[in-house]
């Protein structure tokens, strides 16, 4: 969250992968979006809404079980058919584009700290990878866009069809277009990209997607994996909207969700709210207590 800027030193520029990959997709038809919700599969669960009631948020949940085929949604409208800003959940694909074209070798790579005092105190240091992207620091991750350069960048958002369901808006200012409304998503787009990483299912090396997995897994323990990766800015209005997605692991059976909420202009509750819903959502499913 925040629209602010870093300039680290140049990073060696490791061989791109992009064309060879690119065409893997297309001959193979692959894209990011996934109609989850059809006719077939589809339950909602009004029972779930009460937990955005009670925190005085709207929004939408939804949880697909690929093992069954199984979809269970609250709001199953707006996960489907209502587009938002990404946000931070932008830099699942940010990493993938910048790790698969060579800007930075894995997660261990360092951007240096531009000197630039930011609101979030552990943004204000060098931050490898890895350590970036759990704290979601934005700066970092607007200087790597920068590096990997709005052309190519459109490219790969192109290939993908990424926030593309219904609009072909350029990407606009490179290090600011997932923050400042230019391109929107679904909750049913942002489910078929964390469940096509999950499957190694995106036009990305192997060792790529693995590196993101590895970032997004927040918790372990010996009930559930819970690999994530949340977002918060404004919409054009001023709410807030906030984000959670990602997969809950449990008896090595993945199972993947999306969160969205809008929360009203002003509001500075959002991590923990949107994790509180997400939590009890989950629980009230019969998740992280290691019997599913």
């Amino acid at each position: 969250m925040g629209n602010t800027e870093t300039h680290g030193a140049k990073l060696p520029n490791f061989a791109p992968q992009f064309d060879f990959m690119r065409l893997w997709l297309i001959f193979f038809g692959l894209a990011v979006s996934v109609v989850a919700c059809s006719p077939n599969n589809v339950r909602e669960d009004v029972s779930l809404d009460k937990y955005f009631q009670d925190n005085k948020v709207t929004g939408c949940f939804g949880l697909f079980d690929n093992g069954q085929g199984d979809f269970i949604v609250s709001n199953t409208k707006q996960f489907r058919d209502s587009t938002f800003l990404p946000a931070s959940t932008f830099k699942v694909v940010n990493s993938l584009i910048g790790l698969e074209s060579g800007i930075v070798k894995d997660d261990s790579t360092v951007i240096p700290w531009d000197g630039v005092v930011r609101r979030v105190p552990e943004w204000n240091q060098d931050l490898s990878m890895y350590r970036a992207f759990r704290y979601s620091a934005v700066p970092w991750f607007q200087e790597l866009a920068r590096r990997i350069g709005k052309e190519n960048m459109q490219r790969w958002l192109d290939t993908l069809g990424y926030a593309r369901r219904y609009t072909r808006t350029p990407i606009g200012t490179i290090d600011t277009f997932w923050l400042d409304n230019t391109i929107k998503v679904t909750p049913d787009e942002q489910l078929g990209l964390v469940k096509k990483l999950y499957f190694d299912q995106l036009p990305f090396q192997h060792r790529t997607m693995e590196i993101v997995r590895r970032m997004m897994l927040m918790e372990d323990n010996a009930n559930y994996q819970l690999s994530y990766k949340t977002g918060w800015e404004h919409a054009e209005n001023g709410d807030n909207i906030a984000w959670v997605i990602g997969w809950i692991e449990e008896n090595k059976h993945p199972y993947f969700f999306v969160l969205q909420i809008r929360l009203a202009a002003g509001r500075t509750d959002i991590p923990q709210v949107r994790m509180e819903i997400l939590k009890k959502c989950l629980k009230q499913l019969g998740f992280m207590e290691g019997k599913r």
